[in-house]
């Protein structure tokens, strides 16, 4: 009995040892595996870092830019494209908008992957706008990396049935043809007011010719609008680039049998500042921060050395600075950004637009992430199917989870289950995931602020004065509108770098919406029966 006993004590020893020893490794993995984790996210937070004097860095980097490429076409990162928008209201009698436009007037806003189409009925320097409508189009992903006849054609469809909705309370006199505002977000050298070569295209666009030949991975764009295809090849060569896209929509029209007058082709960015300045006479800039990113402000016209045409009679011009290529080595890139340009369709272009548009932040939480997970385990011991694809987590679910305040951070859990089919996650791990949110978009957000600062800076706005005047920067887009919190990180920063009494002058406004109606604005003023109504 005693040496039953005795056996029973040693194997009940045995086991509690064991079962120690077990408790002990799984306690020590999960310590090793947590330091891993907090070593990554150290490491993001000060590759990451925007102090104040990194920030001025970038401003004054992006000024020397601007400088650069108003002196000659080629000679800076920035393209720095002129308009052929000479004034903006409420300036001269010559202005480009009176304020004294009237009628019916469409407008169409090719941003992204997404398009509007808006109409609006303007009454005048009373009436201003009576009425607006608009539709919102997503465009099918095969387009995006289709033929630039098939994508116009889409296009026009979509606006033929828009025309065909037009209600009772939009009246176009009798005999008059539509007109209509385009709005092109992406690089243009325009020839005039109305007309304008693509130079390429950006944002995720692959708009190709006659086929497809080896070269770039396309893995990016498909698996981000949810395409099997996980490897591709570069196109030969880009239609549109080089064509006269306002042709290219006329034609599309024409072959819908939608008569409409291209009456002005402007940027988004531009769209947005006429929009603004159309209800505010201070402003001066606009900024694109949606799916991608760009800006234009007013300059004048003796501080462009490569404008070789006649003095506007305001002395002015808009500028498409086309802001997204720009790149510093003052920028605070890392790896994560360095692999996601290289495995990108347009390597070493865009670089800015990498670092804080909103097509690129959830990739970028994504790959962070996934190096938790292979080189951690921060959501197990495998590491998550989904989190592997390119492109699974956007940036609208990155703002959900960063600005979830659930003292479960319930919102997050639900994200990671839904998007990602990580279940079952702690709250420790929740909390690692909204730190990682929180430093990518603290850095985008501080970055545009700081390109701001070159911008006011190059307008010679960016110093105490004795006369301080009000100054107002026109904002849209997405990641601006949806993302509260990257407006209050942009602000902030804006704080740090300019001097109190400067920063009380400044006015961030959201102008929503102000591209569409800007073109639309634009396509009045340009409207070719004005000399008629004006007779």
């Amino acid at each position: 009995m005693g040496r039953v006993l005795a056996v029973t004590a040693v194997v009940c020893a045995t086991a509690a040892v064991a079962v120690t020893a077990l408790v002990i490794r799984r306690h020590v993995r999960a310590t090793v595996r947590w330091a891993d984790a907090y070593a990554i996210l150290s490491d993001l937070e000060e590759k990451c870092a925007t102090p104040i004097m990194k920030l001025r860095q970038v401003s004054n980097a992006m000024t020397v830019e601007m400088h650069a490429g108003l002196a000659s076409e080629g000679g800076s990162k920035l393209k720095m494209l002129l308009s052929f928008v000479d004034n903006l209201p409420p300036v001269v009698p010559s202005w480009t908008i009176s304020r004294d436009e009237e009628g019916l007037y469409y407008s169409l806003d090719l941003a992204g992957t997404n398009f509007r189409v808006i109409r609006v009925q303007l009454g005048g320097k009373e009436g201003r706008v009576i009425k607006k409508e608009a539709k919102q189009v997503s465009i099918p992903p095969h387009l995006i990396v289709g033929t630039s006849n098939d994508l116009f054609e889409f296009i026009a469809a979509e606006l033929a049935n828009f025309v065909a909705s037009e209600g009772e309370d939009f009246h176009l006199p009798v005999g008059r043809q539509r007109e209509i505002g385009f709005t092109f977000s992406f690089p243009v050298k325009e020839h005039s007011f109305s007309s304008g070569s693509s130079i390429k295209w950006t944002k995720g666009f692959s708009i190709i010719d006659t086929g497809i030949g080896v070269g770039l991975d396309r893995r990016q764009l498909s698996q981000q609008n949810g395409d099997d295809i996980t490897t591709g090849r570069r196109h030969c060569q880009l239609r549109v680039v080089g064509e006269d896209v306002v042709v290219e929509l006329t034609k599309a029209m024409e072959r819908k049998g939608l008569e409409m007058r291209v009456a002005a082709l402007v940027n988004d960015t531009i769209g947005t500042l006429a929009g603004g300045r159309y209800y505010d006479p201070d402003v001066v800039a606009a900024v694109i921060l949606g799916n991608g990113t760009n800006a234009a402000y007013i300059e004048q016209v003796k501080a462009i050395p490569k404008w070789n045409g006649l003095l506007p009679k305001s002395g002015e011009m808009v500028i498409n600075m086309e802001w997204g290529s720009f790149r510093s080595a003052h920028l605070p890139m890392t790896e994560y950004d360095l692999t996601l340009d290289a495995e990108s369709l347009n390597p070493n272009e865009q670089i800015f637009e990498k670092l804080i548009s909103g097509m690129y932040l959830g990739e970028i939480v994504r790959r962070v992430l996934l190096k938790m997970a292979a080189e951690a385990s921060l959501f197990g011991d495998t590491v998550p199917p989904k989190l592997e694809k390119p492109f699974m987590l956007s940036t609208p679910d990155i703002s959900e989870m960063h600005h979830d305040t659930s003292s479960d951070l319930r919102v997050v859990g639900e994200k990671l289950k839904d998007v990602l089919e990580i279940t079952n996650t702690c709250l420790r791990e929740r909390k690692m995931v909204v730190e990682v949110c929180g430093i990518i978009t603290r850095r985008a957000a501080r970055l545009a602020a700081a390109g701001i600062v070159g911008i006011l800076k190059k307008q010679g706005r960016d110093a105490s004065t004795s006369d301080n005047q009000r100054t107002v920067v026109a904002v849209d887009g997405s990641l601006f509108v949806h993302c509260a919190i990257f407006g209050k990180y942009l602000e902030g920063a804006l704080r740090e770098i300019l001097p109190h009494e400067v920063f009380e002058t400044i006015v961030i406004k959201l102008v929503n919406d102000g591209s569409g109606l800007g073109a639309a604005l634009l396509a009045a003023s340009h409207s070719q029966y004005i000399e008629a109504k004006e007779s």
